[in-house]
Formats: C-alpha cells, structure tokens, sequence
C-alpha cells in the first residue's frame, strides 16, 4: 500500500469514527423524569424550582440533557393514581413524588420503575418503606417525619397565644397519613392540658359546614394538620375564615403564611425538593433505589407574619421573634 493510499484510508477511518460517534451522540436516549404535583405549578412554584434548582446543580439543562414530565393533581387526591400512570406509560425512567397521597399511589402502580419521594410525611408508619436506612424495593426519597413535630408546632402555638385552652384542629382524612398526625398532636395537646376538637374537610363543599362547626365550639386558636395535597389547594379560604374570626392559627406549609396566615414551623420544602434531584442523579447513573438510604429534613424554619399577629391583637413573644427566620411585616 503506497503512502497516499494509506493516508486515505486512515482518513477515511477517522472519518467513520467521527461519523459513529456522532450517530451515538445523536441516538443517545435522553433521561426522562415523571413528577407528580399536587396542586398546580402556580401553587408549587417554589417547589418545583427547588427541584430544578437541583437538577442544575449536578448538571443537568432541562429540556435538553434532561427531560421533565409534569403532572398536577389540583388537590385532587383521586387523580392521583391516573396521573402516575399517564407518567409509566411514557416510559419516564425515574418517578418523582410529592406527599403520602402521591407516594402511596405510584408505590401502588409499579414496584420496578424507580420512585424518588421529594417529601413524604412519615414513609415508614403510612407503610411505603420497611425503614430509613434500608428502604428495599424500588422506593426511596426524603421523609419529613412531620408527625414527629406537631408537638413543637402546638408548644409554638401555645407561646405565642398562653391563654389558650381549647384548640380546634382542622383535617383531611382522606390523606392516609392525616392518622399518624393526628395521633402525635394529641399527644401534644394533652401534654398541655388543652381540650383539641378535630374537624375534618376532605372536599370543597365540606369547608362551609367545618368552619361553622369551628366558630360554634369557640376554640382559643387553630392547628392545620399536614396535608400538601387538599388543605395547601384551598389555603386562601383557610387562612381568611381564620382572619374573619380572629382565631389565631399555626399552619404546616409556609404557603398559609405567605397568603397571610400567622405563623408556620417545619422543614424546608424547597430544600428538600432540591436535595430530591440527588436521588434522581444517583438512580440516572445507576444506584437502585432499595440501596439509599431515605434522608430526613436538615432545615427547618420558622415564619411569622407581623402584619396578621397585629390584626389578631396578639404580641409575638421577644423568644418567638428572636428565633424566627423570617418575620413578615
């Protein structure tokens, strides 16, 4: 082979080479991720940028080296298992969930496509996980263990309102996790000595007949109990049946304060949806969900609005104000 030949051919080989990859580069399947909203992407704006905000961070460029299929129930617990399965049969390669309801949902759905909870009240007691640290199966995620503060939340409460004797604590019982809660905030009102009524809303035109249920027991304040995917939907009438009444309430999302509810304790959700987008980086490369370990909130946060405490006639304690990471003027 003379010299001209085989600089031909090892052109020509470099060319193909060239060609091959970028064919592979071409047909290289793009990551596909499932998320499951509850409400809508308005109302969990903060949320879901949290998430993407973590997807960023290792990485990835949404829409291009990665693809994000988004579902929203609109506080609808029932449209939850239909949206999981409009989510499977896209062939995303990882779910990612938001909340019990959601969680229970696609864990019903699939036990083989890889399902990422970005907060979950308690994964382990509403049964999703065998345990923390070895979840098993094809589920893993963040656990807020949120029934583990209410008695945090109902001391808070207590502070900032001493004269209260009597605590009405509002419910969704078609959340399955709303019966551990419920369990814990007892236990924490007890502790106090309070007198706790518990009234239930499960659907919009059950609001009326609760809140006046409310008014008529004369309750000192209020506790909304977890529940992202119905109570943090209707958060508006919530948070102005409080104000009308001058009832003082403590709520579980910062959403409530934001719409200018009272006060909030609790983690940080926004956090939590960002350190989701981890578990989804270490499933896209490979790890299975059953070997990591489920993770529990590292930031937790206090908010309170100035302006509703004033319209309350209430006087944040110095400790209160001191302790807050926000105050809302």
């Amino acid at each position: 082979m003379n010299k001209r030949r085989q600089i031909i051919v090892a052109l020509g080989a470099g060319l193909l080479t060239v060609a091959r990859g970028a064919l592979a580069q071409q047909t290289r399947k793009v990551p596909q991720i499932g998320y499951v909203g509850n409400s809508t992407l308005a109302l969990e704006s903060e949320l879901v940028e949290g998430f993407r905000l973590g997807l960023r961070e290792r990485g990835y460029v949404e829409g291009k080296t990665v693809l994000v299929h988004y579902r929203w129930a609109e506080g609808k617990i029932d449209a939850l298992p239909a949206l999981v399965a409009e989510l499977i049969a896209l062939k995303v390669d990882v779910l990612v969930t938001s909340g019990t309801p959601a969680a229970l949902a696609a864990k019903k759905a699939t036990a083989t496509l890889p399902i990422v909870m970005a907060a979950v009240g308690d994964a382990v007691g509403t049964g999703i996980v065998p345990s923390l640290a070895r979840p098993g199966g094809n589920i893993t995620g963040l656990s807020t263990l949120y029934n583990q503060l209410e008695g945090k939340r109902i001391q808070i409460l207590h502070e900032l309102v001493p004269r209260m004797k009597r605590i009405a604590l509002l419910t969704n019982p078609a959340n399955p996790f709303t019966t551990l809660i419920l369990k814990s905030t007892r236990a924490a009102t007890d502790a106090l000595g309070l007198a706790a009524q518990v009234f239930e809303v499960s659907a919009v035109d059950e609001f009326e007949r609760a809140f006046a249920a409310i008014v008529k027991a004369r309750p000192d304040a209020m506790a909304v109990l977890a529940d992202r995917p119905f109570l943090v939907s209707n958060r508006t009438r919530i948070v102005q049946f409080a104000a009308r009444n001058r009832l003082p309430a403590i709520y579980p999302f910062s959403e409530f304060v934001e719409e200018g509810g009272l006060i909030f304790y609790g983690p940080n959700f926004a956090d939590m949806f960002r350190r989701s987008a981890t578990y989804v980086d270490k499933i896209l490369k490979g790890a299975k969900p059953a070997d990591l370990p489920l993770e529990q909130p590292t930031k937790f946060e206090l908010v309170i609005n100035r302006k509703a405490a004033r319209a309350l006639g209430l006087t944040i304690p110095q400790s209160l104000l001191i302790s807050a990471d926000r105050v809302i003027e």
